[in-house]
Formats: C-alpha cells, structure tokens, sequence
C-alpha cells in the first residue's frame, strides 16, 4: 500500500469518540501518544491518514453502529488509495475489547483492533498494521497501564477550554450482569495521587478552572502513596482542591456500595466539590437489582441517599436506569417509577436493556418483549423530564455561580456552567472567559438558563464558590 514517506509533511488522525467521557479522555491520551510519532489531529476526516473510530458498547446495537461508520470510511479509504495515499483504519475501545476478530471478519478495510488496555502501545501497533494489516491487540497486559500515560506537560495541549477531564481509575470488579465494563476494561486500577496531581496542576497553569475526575467505579479510588499509604477519593479531592487556579471538582461515576463516610464528609466540607452527584440504582425493584447483581437493594440506596443530603441539603442528584431487564415485571417497574418520584432528580440516562454478548444478563431467557420496553422507556422518561424541568424551573430568580466557559452563539454572549452542570447563557466580555461570576437567573428555556450577571467586585478575576 502507498504510504507517505519519512520526512513528508506530518501525518494527519482523525478520532471519532462514541459513549462515556472516559472515551473522550482516551481520545485525547491517543492523539497525544500519537503526537511523538508525527501524527497531528485533524477534525477533517477525509485529510487524514489514521482514523480511529473509539467505541463504546453499553448504547443498544452498538456494535452495528460502528459497522455502519466502517462501511462508510471504506469507501473514503478506497477514494485516497485512487489517488495515491493510504488510510489506516482503526478502532479502539469497548466494541474493539468485546468483539475482537470479528470485527476485522466483518469489515476487511480495518487495518488495527485494539483494546482500551493497550493505547501506550498504539504508535507501534499503527506501525506495523501499515506494514502488516490486519492486527488485534486486545491482550490485558500484567503491567500497569497508567505507567504509559504521555508526560503530564503533554496533557496541555489537551486542554481547550476552562474544563477538563482526568482519568484517575479505571476498571470495575462489581459485575453488574449487565453490564460488559469488567471484560472490556478489566480489575479496579487507581492512578497514583502523584500522577493526578502533576496532571492536574498543569492543566490549571494553562487556564483549566474546573476538573472531573474519571473513572469507570471512581468512589473506589485508592490511590498509593511512595510510602505504601492509600489515598482514597474524599483525600484526593482535598489534595486537588489546594492546587492553585481549581475552584470547581467534580467526579463521574459512583456506585452506591463505594459511597464511603469520608466522602460525604467531603462533601459536606470541601467547597471546590461541586453539590452534584451521579449515583446510578439501574431499578427500583429489589428483585431486579438482585438479578442485576448490583448488591444493593432499593432501601439501601434510598437510605443512602438521605445521608448524602444530609451531608450537603443543597446537593442535586442523577442517575442511571435501565428499563426491561429480563423477568422485569410491571410491578417491578413501577417500583422503579415510586424510587424516581421519592428522590427526585435533576436529570437522568436511561436505557431500554439490550443483551451485552459475553455478561451473564445476555444468557437469560426471560427477555421482555420490545413494544413493551418502549412503552416503559417512554413512560419513565416523560417522568425524568418532568423532574428536569422542576428542578430548572427551581432557579428561577435565584443568585447563583456559574464559570464562565466559552462564547456563545450571539455576540456579546458567554456560556457558563453552574454547579449542577446547567448551561447558562449571559451577556458577558470574552475576557471573562474562565472566571467564577454570580447571577440571577432571569429565564428558564428548554434546554438553558439565561441569567443577568451581578456586577460586584466579588466578580472581578477568580473567586471562590459562594451560594452556590
């Protein structure tokens, strides 16, 4: 196959991310350790050399998804092959983890299948896919993945904007029997304190305000120390909290069981925290969440729940559901229905259930049937959205912070973020862009707030959050 030669002009990645924000961030980690093989990234897929298609297997039918885009960036690959330059064709991610060779015997213009265990290999792996098409690198290897993450510094180029996103743990041992994250992502694995904060006070000397720290279980945080001590995530957040220029921490996504006493008390205490907490239950119904293995019951989490207020009354609260698991009964739905309206959420994903190949739910033969998941989807979604909007509607009138990310669609106009990750949009100068400032809101639209900035001289440069 033509390829370009050394010392041409520098090749050119296109990656595209399907899924979680863990995705995006292992976009960002590909495209930096393909940076130091002369790959540059480009948002144009027909310039480029490489196109990554990162995956993500929890959507229904993902996997036919992603054979649909290959089908399409086959012809691309014959359309630059005519004219004398190659692509190589690669995906990555929880499809790439699950589905393996199958994919390169389904679509043959995939020149790389790799495993989200193995991106500190990818230069290589591209290199000899070029030489050698056709490689699945989908191994979990015995050493430390968070060895091979790019130099810190590295991560500056990745920060394009105010927020940004921190991978401190990956993996889950929990094995919801639905769920595909432990065989495509493998055990719990934390980063060390060290590494995060190196990261992360980069990130804030190139303007980053706010940070989400990541991981597939991130409340089972436990992160080692050189001297053998463990740091768990409530001690990680009050170590970034003092990391000069990071006013705003958030962290994605929990599991009920791993919501530990010293995490509520960070809550309670560490105002960088923001009052926001997604806590995914999947059901109301202890019979499902028994088949689910989620290890919890309904009460159980309820009960959690209440501490969790307890500790911040002013905290907001979403979650994941999953509708139509197998045996799931009408009864067990409304059990879920009752858990909705008792919490009350700010927003929600939720999801018609659909077998995963290789977890314990895609061998049940109980499957509820499809016209009946669409009407429990639709039902349970009209409720979420009612709650959405209550709890939008709630803001009407009240002061509130918000940081200041980018701007907007009119001139004149600046997005900002509260504390519950509601955009807001207010008239504001470009140069304010990354400052914590309050408002009123004075309007709440369909899929927006739009407020009226509170001009003090509290709103002059960076601040701490207050009446949030």
């Amino acid at each position: 196959m033509p390829d370009r030669a050394a010392g041409d002009e520098p090749q050119k990645v296109f990656v595209k991310s399907y899924g979680c924000q863990m995705n995006v961030y292992d976009s960002a980690r590909m495209v930096d350790s393909l940076a130091g093989a002369g790959f540059s990234e480009t948002a144009v897929i027909e310039d480029a050399d490489l196109v990554i298609l990162n995956t993500c297997h929890i959507r229904e039918k993902a996997s036919e998804k992603i054979f649909s885009e290959l089908g399409k960036i086959k012809l691309l690959k014959q359309d630059r092959l005519a004219s004398g330059k190659n692509t190589t064709i690669a995906v990555a991610g929880c499809v790439a983890q699950a589905e393996g060779g199958e994919i390169l015997r389904r679509q043959k213009a995939v020149d790389l299948v790799v495993g989200p265990q193995n991106y500190h290999r990818l230069p290589d792996l591209v290199a000899r896919a070029r030489a050698t098409p056709h490689i699945v690198d989908t191994e979990f290897p015995a050493e430390q993945k968070f060895d091979f993450l790019p130099h810190a510094s590295a991560q500056v180029t990745r920060a394009r904007g105010v927020s940004a996103f921190v991978t401190i743990q990956e993996g889950c041992d929990k094995f919801c029997s639905f769920c595909v994250v432990p065989y495509t992502r493998g055990a719990e694995t934390s980063r060390t304190p060290q590494q995060i904060l190196e990261e992360i006070s980069i990130l804030a000397r190139a303007g980053v305000r706010e940070v989400t720290l990541l991981g597939q279980n991130v409340n089972a945080y436990h992160g080692e120390n050189p001297d053998g001590s463990v740091v768990s995530l409530a001690g990680l957040a009050n170590m970034v909290a003092k990391i000069p220029g990071i006013c705003r921490i958030r962290y994605t996504t929990s599991h009920p069981n791993d919501m530990a006493d010293d995490l509520l008390e960070a809550h309670a205490t560490q105002k960088a925290l923001m009052p926001f907490l997604h806590l995914p239950v999947q059901s109301g119904s202890d019979r499902i969440l028994s088949a689910m293995n989620r290890r919890h019951t309904a009460r159980a989490y309820i009960e959690l729940i209440r501490r969790v207020r307890a500790s911040r009354p002013d905290i907001a609260l979403s979650s994941d559901f999953i509708v139509g698991f197998p045996g799931e009964t009408e009864e067990d739905f409304l059990e879920t229905l009752k858990l909705i309206e008792y919490v009350g959420y700010a927003s929600t994903f939720s999801f018609k259930y659909s077998p995963r190949p290789g977890t314990p739910g895609a061998d049940l033969t109980d499957q509820v049937p499809e016209d009946v998941k669409q009407d429990r989807l639709r039902k349970l979604q009209d409720l979420v959205e009612r709650q959405r909007a209550q709890f939008n509607q709630a803001m009407l009138g009240r002061r509130i912070s918000i940081l200041l990310e980018k701007a907007g669609r009119l001139a004149g106009q600046i997005v900002g973020k509260t504390p519950y990750l509601q955009t807001v949009q207010v008239n504001a100068d470009s140069s304010m862009i990354g400052e914590v400032v309050d408002v009123i809101i004075s309007r709440v639209g369909t899929n927006s707030l739009f407020g009226e900035m509170i001009r003090t001289g509290d709103n002059a440069g960076a601040r701490r959050l207050e009446n949030v």
